[in-house]
């Protein structure tokens, strides 16, 4: 079902509204404690989640619940996918924010920015999980990259949390590059950006074979970098290590559900007709983050190190859920197991909340 109005994107203009409103409000905030901002953020991402909530609850279009609704000239799709995880991602920023508010005081961080880029993270997580267009899917990510950036190297006066921003901005480069560059061999492969006419394209064997895999090839390395998978996950213990611990929180909660979500996107329903090859390739990058992941983190010292590498280790678990849905070309198991992977990954990020919640908790100044 086509909708050409804006009533399917009206989150994502409730959300960057709020986040210019916030921006302009915090001008004229005098409070340290910065009340007013907080509590409008929490309010607007409270509003984006309820909106993501009902649609998920009632769907749009004719059909019901399970429909899904094309809008803006099909760069977007509603489905109940795309809202469960923005739903999610609302959900884990409004409690990331709450917790990270007195922590963020204590360390004079506490500042308009924060609401705002906290925000726009958001929005980039939302675009990213209704996108149906490869170009939607790279403005979603980089609008998500860019704040994550900003957040991480927030605290200026800080060598450790500086270098972290820089070895975050590095991957995150690396990741972008290797997804552009894959998406534009998909697009001179089948000749579309849009992700059903890419799998229409594959499925009549329209495609020049040859370009479509080292496309799939970049892809899946470009994923990889964003789920911070082995062998591609190198900073990434040291930017949970070194970031502060509100922000660690922030790179490793909402937008892991985004990662997954642009994952089943390009994968699932624009690449399905080679699930065979990205299948194989998911298995070995699952399996080498299992294991690198849970022995490495063995033997760290920092909690918060240790922790990365766990994140690395859950969503090689995570992973498992992809590889073997489709057999012999027959897509009988792919819904029992994308879903256990999705059940998997928001229950992962609901345990990342608390944990990370609780090493604030009882951080201290020099603690």
């Amino acid at each position: 079902m086509t909708q050409m109005n804006w009533l399917v994107v009206y989150p994502e203009i409730l959300l960057l509204v709020a986040a210019c409103v916030v921006a302009l409000v915090d001008l004229y905030v005098t409070q340290p404690a910065r009340c007013l901002t907080f509590w409008m953020t929490q309010a607007a991402l409270a509003g984006v989640a309820l909106l993501h909530g009902l649609a998920l609850q009632t769907g749009l279009g004719a059909e019901g619940a399970k429909a899904s609704v094309y809008a803006m000239q099909g760069l977007v799709v509603s489905d109940p996918m795309g809202h469960l995880l923005a739903l999610s991602a609302a959900i884990a920023m409004m409690i990331t924010i709450a917790y990270a508010r007195p922590y963020i005081g204590s360390r004079e961080l506490l500042k308009g920015e924060f609401f705002t880029l906290a925000m726009f993270v958001v929005l980039g997580i939302s675009v990213m999980v209704s996108a149906n267009n490869f170009l939607v899917i790279y403005v979603g990510l980089e609008l998500m990259s860019l704040s994550l950036y900003a957040l991480i190297a927030l605290r200026r006066d800080h060598a450790v949390s500086t270098e972290a921003a820089m070895k975050y901005f590095v991957l995150g480069a690396l990741a972008s590059g290797f997804l552009l560059y894959g998406m534009s061999m998909l697009y001179g492969a089948t000749g579309s950006l849009d992700i059903p006419e890419v799998f229409d394209a594959i499925a009549t064997g329209q495609v020049n074979a040859t370009v479509l895999s080292f496309g799939l090839v970049f892809i899946v390395a470009g994923l990889a970098f964003k789920l911070g998978l082995v062998p591609f996950h190198m900073c990434v213990p040291d930017v949970y290590q070194g970031a502060p611990t509100s922000m660690t929180l922030m790179v490793g909660g909402a937008p892991k559900l985004a990662a997954f979500a642009i994952t089943i996107r390009l994968l699932v329903e624009g690449l399905s007709g080679v699930a065979h090859d990205w299948q194989q390739m998911l298995i070995v990058l699952a399996v080498l983050s299992l294991v690198i992941g849970k022995v490495a983190a063995i033997v760290q010292t920092n909690l918060k190190c240790m922790l990365g590498y766990s994140a690395i280790a859950q969503l090689g678990f995570m992973l498992l859920g992809l590889t073997p849905t489709v057999v012999a070309g027959s897509t009988q198991l792919a819904a029992n197991g994308y879903s256990s992977a999705l059940f998997y990954l928001v229950t992962y990020v609901l345990t990342t909340l608390g944990t990370f919640g609780l090493i604030m908790y009882i951080s201290r100044q020099g603690f």
